[in-house]
């Protein structure tokens, strides 16, 4: 047995990584999607609105029925991340907590403390990376209906 949890430990320190990784791609999506959403709120305000549905539908003279997939396409990113972050960030919180009790065990607190900064870092990241999107993708997503309700009425 002992051979098993040695081999479970291993694989799961190979995800450490990549976990990462991916928490700080959330991290900079949400940012980038946090400025384009401040962008198109700053031009909300002015009255300015883009009108991106009714192009779309110009353009390509898809039906209202059409629409919804557009929707539903430009906010599954935002979506994807508000969801996947917080699992993300529990995976990386989850990976040094095993070493981390080891070195406690041990009375290397050094070990203990850099094990235990990986973990909650990445959790806090993951969590403002998921917290972000998803006031985007709530907002962005109310704006998109009413502008999709506008089309179907005939408002727009």
């Amino acid at each position: 047995m002992p051979a098993l949890e040695a081999t479970l430990y291993d694989v799961s320190r190979l995800f450490l990584v990549p976990v990462m990784v991916l928490i700080l791609a959330a991290l900079a999506y949400a940012v980038v999607s946090l400025g384009g959403f401040a962008t198109e709120a700053v031009q909300r305000a002015r009255g300015q609105r883009n009108g991106r549905l009714r192009a779309h539908q110009q353009r390509t003279g898809c039906a209202v029925d059409d629409l919804e997939l557009v929707v539903l396409r430009r906010l599954e990113w935002l979506r994807i991340v508000s969801r996947a972050a917080p699992m993300l960030g529990l995976v990386a919180t989850m990976i040094p907590m095993g070493p981390a009790l080891l070195a406690l065990g041990s009375n290397n607190g050094q070990a203990v403390g850099e094990n235990l900064v990986v973990a909650f870092s990445s959790v806090v990241l993951a969590l403002v990376a998921a917290s972000i999107t998803f006031f985007v993708y709530t907002i962005r997503r109310r704006w998109l209906l009413e502008e999709l309700r506008a089309i179907e009425t005939g408002a727009a």
